[in-house]
């Protein structure tokens, strides 16, 4: 009896593992099945390249049931897509709701049609498009503005203030603004004044003209090849006079700052007090925004100061705030923050700067109101917040980690919009088709405030090894996280052992290679920056020579001696910069040479001022995020609760002999 029941055993545990593999092929078959119709995704994207119409009508009917099937539509949409009716395109979006491709066909539908200066056809389309470029904004506003919706150039100041470079798209919708009843004289004379200042002469003419002035070009350069005599002899009667003084001080300040400072004192005697201050934002706006070339200059917020009174415009704004942050000019600092738009100033970063010019002050209102904004920004985990818990007394400690559970798991196996950009990637499509779809399903399950599907796709792109993807939806959660997916840790016995043998924190370089590469090894920059940790083919025969090797430009694509000569660049620029990791940070993606010049001359300043107040936006971000990074890597190596501020020690004075 006992044998037969264990036979029976064995039978029943043989038909259950026959089971199991008849499933388990079951299973292997239908994901290669799927696998081989995404593959046809690439054959469809070579068929659309081709302008092969049939072919693409074709891939339409054998696709329309997979994952990826709607591309061939798209393309066969976006061949001719002006001129396609707006029901056309909504008849996509409402078929693929809430989707990349239907956004992107959306977005692009109303920029061709506003190039045509159709602004009735894409009106009905504009609801499709929920996450806007700039440039995209523009032609929608375009189209808001022909409907009659007047919250358009209230929304647009910005656009309407630049001058720096903008899209045909915002260049039209200020042309649009400008021409509207709704704008006032002193919208308009800021914006005039702003193209005076930057020398946009052509585009001075034409607003001046919706002012009732009438300058000219031949005025402008004669004005031009010589500021300076202009200055000294300019009449000061006219509007007209004013716009000629104020294009002449900064055709002055842009070749001659200094001459600029010391003469616009001179230029603003005798003309209103609203000219005077125009003539002080000229030269403080050039001055605040030529660092690069001119340096940082006191008298540069002096002049700010003095133009203080007259709206700034949120770049303003900014400038006039790094100028005071640089100087410890806290009471400016207020002032510039205060002149900021609300949305601006609710801004983490200004209001830790609000915080610390309160800080300075000594009457008690002023100290709690300090401590009260601190205290709040403390509750988070960014740059500002960390340098937040600092100046409360907190340190920074590893939170509870969500790990996604089966249902999460399997509720991203369901979502359509993860699943695209998996199977993109399954079947090698190009990047910028996976990066799309991947990065709409975060920001579809980031809308939903669904943290809990971002770190399941976060969980399955970091055991893929997509650590790039991961990160990115890892950066998005708001209320639970996972830093073994936000931070991940690749090669970390390499970037360990070579740190140490540099003499570096391993925590800072992982700090840096996570925001050069994203920890992408073939990564490469535009400059030619390649690897973990982006290094410069120059850089490496520099580093391959100090180490007693011989170069060999394939072996940047080495993770190991990737991450060896990254490790001893660093340590290189570290000791040529006072051994200080903020500059050293700044030099690693600028330049050893500007992060020393940006150093200050005559006084030590605080890690925090310096790096608010690099002129190049790229390494300022850079630096913060690093900075940041190295705060949370510090606490997966295990090197106990962190200070951002034990960190970004005090900067010492340049030594201009170095």
């Amino acid at each position: 009896m006992e044998e037969s029941t264990n036979m029976l055993a064995i039978i029943k545990k043989e038909k259950q593992g026959y089971k199991r593999l008849v499933l388990s092929m079951s299973s292997l078959c239908l994901f290669s099945f799927a696998h081989a119709e995404n593959e046809q995704f690439n054959d469809a994207l070579k068929a659309s390249n081709a302008g092969n119409t049939q072919a693409l009508e074709q891939y339409q009917n054998s696709m329309q049931n997979d994952v990826l099937g709607y591309y061939p539509e798209y393309w066969l949409l976006n061949r001719n897509l002006a001129s396609q009716p707006a029901s056309a395109i909504i008849s996509f979006a409402q078929r693929y709701p809430q989707s990349a491709m239907a956004e992107k066909l959306a977005a692009d539908y109303v920029e061709e049609k506003v190039k045509q200066a159709d602004f009735s056809s894409p009106l009905p389309v504009l609801q499709y498009v929920t996450n806007p470029d700039q440039a995209e904004s523009c032609a929608m506003a375009q189209v808001r503005a022909r409907s009659g919706d007047p919250l358009v150039y209230a929304e647009f100041k910005d656009v309407w203030l630049s001058t720096s470079s903008q899209s045909d798209f915002c260049h039209g919708l200020a042309r649009m603004m400008s021409s509207s009843p709704l704008m006032t004289k002193e919208d308009k004379e800021q914006r005039l004044w702003g193209q005076l200042r930057s020398g946009k002469s052509g585009q001075a003419v034409t607003t001046a003209q919706s002012l009732g002035l009438n300058l000219t070009l031949a005025q402008f350069n004669s004005i031009q090849a010589a500021p300076l005599n202009y200055i000294w002899s300019a009449p000061k009667s006219t509007d007209a006079d004013y716009a000629y003084l104020i294009f002449a001080i900064g055709r002055l300040a842009e070749t001659d700052l200094n001459s600029a400072l010391s003469s616009v004192k001179r230029s603003a005697e005798g003309t209103p007090e609203i000219i005077q201050k125009a003539l002080y934002r000229t030269v403080g706006y050039i001055g605040g925004t030529t660092v690069m070339k001119n340096n940082f200059n006191k008298e540069v917020l002096d002049v700010l100061d003095a133009s203080y009174g007259l709206p700034f415009s949120p770049e303003e704004a900014e400038i006039y705030a790094r100028q005071a942050i640089r100087f410890s000019g806290w009471e400016s600092l207020i002032r510039a923050i205060d002149a900021m738009s609300v949305t601006q100033r609710e801004e983490d970063r200004w209001q830790y700067w609000l915080a610390r010019a309160y800080e300075q002050r000594t009457d008690s209102a002023s100290q709690r109101t300090s401590k009260e904004i601190f205290k709040k920004l403390a509750e988070g985990t960014g740059y500002h917040n960390l340098l937040a818990k600092d100046h409360v007394g907190q340190t920074y400690n590893l939170s509870s980690s969500y790990e996604p559970s089966n249902k999460d798991i399997q509720r991203l196996s369901q979502d359509i919009h993860f699943n695209r950009a998996f199977a993109l990637r399954d079947i090698n499509a190009p990047v910028t088709y996976i990066n799309r779809e991947w990065n709409w399903a975060v920001r579809q399950a980031y809308l939903k405030h669904d943290d809990e599907l971002i770190l399941a796709a976060a969980k399955r792109a970091t055991d893929m090894g997509w650590y790039d993807r991961a990160i990115y939806a890892a950066d998005r959660t708001v209320s639970k996280s996972n830093h073994l997916y936000g931070y991940a840790t690749p090669h970390r016995g390499y970037v360990v052992s070579h740190s140490q043998n540099a003499g570096i924190d391993p925590a800072w370089a992982y700090g840096i290679m996570r925001q050069e590469s994203r920890f992408n090894t073939a990564a490469r920059s535009h400059v030619g920056a390649g690897g973990l940790m982006q290094i410069m083919p120059e850089t490496a025969k520099l580093v391959a020579r100090k180490m007693g090797e011989t170069y060999n430009p394939a072996a940047l694509s080495d993770m190991n001696v990737n991450i060896r000569y990254g490790t001893y660049y660093l340590s290189t620029i570290q000791s040529q910069l006072s051994n200080n990791a903020v500059i050293a940070t700044a030099g690693y993606n600028a330049g050893p040479n500007r992060a020393r010049r940006w150093q200050p001359e005559y006084q030590t300043i605080a890690a925090d001022q310096y790096t608010e107040t690099i002129p190049l936006s790229e390494t300022r971000d850079y630096v913060k995020h690093v900075m940041t990074n190295a705060v949370h890597y510090g606490l997966l190596l295990g090197q106990g609760p962190q200070s951002i501020g034990k960190r970004m020690q005090v900067i010492p004075m340049r030594n201009v002999t170095q």
